[in-house]
C-alpha cells in the first residue's frame, strides 16, 4: 500500500508539472518567435532593472517610463497627477541616486524577480496608458500588451501578471471605436460595437480566466472583470460598483473613488455619484474630476454649476480631442 501510495504521489505531480507546461507553451506560442530569453525581451530586462529596491517606488516608475516607454517628462507628470517640475526633480534624483551609489542596473536573479513585480506591472500599465490617449499612440499599446504578454509567460504562476494582460487587451478591444473618423471623442454608450476587436476581448477573456483560476485576487484582476462588463449588453452598473468598491478596498485612490463614482451613478442615480465625487480631496487639478461633476450636475439640472464645472475642466484638459468634447458639454449646458 505504500508502494501505491507513493507511486500515485508520483504521477500526480508529473500530471501537475506536464499541465503547468503545457500551459506554458501554450502561451509562448502567442508569442513572436523571437522571444527566447529568460526574459526574452531587452525592455523588459531593463524595466525590471530600473525597478531597484534602492530607488523610491515613484522613482523607479517614472524613470522606466523614461528611459524605456521613451515618454516625455510632461506625459509621467500626468499619468502620476503631479506638476512637470516635480516629475523633472524625482528623474534628476534618481539618475544622480543610480550614478553616486553605483547601483548595477542589470537583471536580478530568478529568486528576486517576484518581489520587483508590482513596480513593473505600474509602468507597464502606465506605458499603456500613455498610448490609449487620447490622442491614441497604437505603438505604445501594442508595446505595453506585447510586454504583458511576455511577462505573464515568464511568470505563469503570478496571477496578475495574467490580470494585467487581460486588462490591456480588454481595454484596448474597444480602441478604435473610443474616437470618431473626425477625431471626436465617443462614450461608451455612443461606441459602435462593430470596432469592437472581437479577438482581442476573447483572448483578454482567456487571460482573465487564467488569472482567476489562480486564486490570488489582485488589483489588476479586478479591473479586468470591471472592463469585461462593460462588453455586456447592457452593462450591469451595480456589479461594476461593486467591483470598484472591492478595488477601493485593495488599491485605495481617489481616481478609483472617482470611476466608482461614475458606476454608482450610472445604477443608483446622478445624485448618490456626486455625493462620492464631492467627498474626494486631491483631484483639484485632474481634469477628469470636473467633468465628471459636470455631468453629473447637468443630469440633475444645476445647469449654472454645470457650466462652472465644465469651463474648469476645459482649462485643464490635456488633449485637443478632450477639449473638443468638453467645449461641446459646455456649448449645451449654457
Amino acid at each position: 500500500m505504500t508502494t501505491a501510495r507513493n507511486a500515485a504521489i508520483d504521477r500526480i505531480r508529473r500530471e501537475q508539472t506536464l499541465a503547468r507546461k503545457t500551459e506554458l507553451l501554450a502561451r509562448a506560442e502567442e508569442l513572436p518567435d523571437d522571444e527566447e530569453a529568460l526574459i526574452p525581451d531587452e525592455r523588459l530586462e531593463l524595466i525590471f532593472a530600473c525597478c531597484h529596491p534602492a530607488l523610491a517606488p515613484e522613482a523607479q516608475v517614472a524613470l522606466t517610463l523614461s528611459l524605456v516607454g521613451g515618454l516625455e517628462t510632461p506625459e509621467i507628470a500626468r499619468a502620476f497627477l503631479v506638476p512637470e517640475a516635480t516629475l523633472a526633480q524625482r528623474l534628476v534624483r534618481a539618475k544622480r541616486k543610480i550614478r553616486d551609489a553605483g547601483i548595477p542596473l542589470r537583471v536580478p536573479a530568478e529568486h528576486l524577480l517576484p518581489e520587483r513585480l508590482r513596480l513593473v506591472l505600474a509602468t507597464i500599465y502606465l506605458v499603456f496608458n500613455a498610448g490609449y490617449g487620447p490622442p491614441v499612440r497604437r505603438e505604445l499599446c501594442g508595446e505595453a500588451i506585447r510586454l504583458a504578454a511576455v511577462l505573464a509567460t515568464l511568470m505563469p504562476d503570478e496571477a496578475e501578471a495574467h490580470g494585467l494582460h487581460a486588462l490591456l487587451l480588454l481595454q484596448d478591444a474597444r480602441r478604435d471605436a473610443r474616437v470618431s473618423s473626425a477625431g471626436e471623442l465617443v462614450l461608451l454608450e455612443r461606441q459602435d460595437r462593430s470596432l469592437w476587436d472581437a479577438d482581442e476581448i476573447e483572448q483578454g477573456t482567456r487571460a482573465l480566466e487564467r488569472a482567476l483560476s489562480l486564486r490570488r485576487p489582485g488589483a489588476y484582476q479586478l479591473q479586468a472583470a470591471i472592463a469585461s462588463l462593460h462588453y455586456e449588453e447592457p452593462a450591469d452598473w451595480a456589479q461594476i460598483a461593486l467591483l470598484y468598491s472591492r478595488l477601493a478596498e485593495l488599491s485605495p485612490s481617489p481616481v478609483v473613488e472617482l470611476n466608482r463614482a461614475v458606476a454608482v451613478a450610472m445604477a443608483d442615480g446622478p445624485e448618490s455619484g456626486l455625493e462620492i465625487v464631492d467627498r474626494l480631496t486631491g483631484l483639484e487639478r485632474y481634469h477628469l474630476w470636473h467633468s465628471t461633476r459636470a455631468d453629473f450636475l447637468r443630469r440633475l439640472g444645476r445647469d449654472e454649476e454645470a457650466t462652472a464645472a465644465y469651463s474648469r475642466a476645459l482649462e485643464l484638459a490635456p488633449s485637443e480631442t478632450e477639449r473638443t468634447f468638453l467645449r461641446d458639454r459646455l456649448a449645451a449646458s449654457v
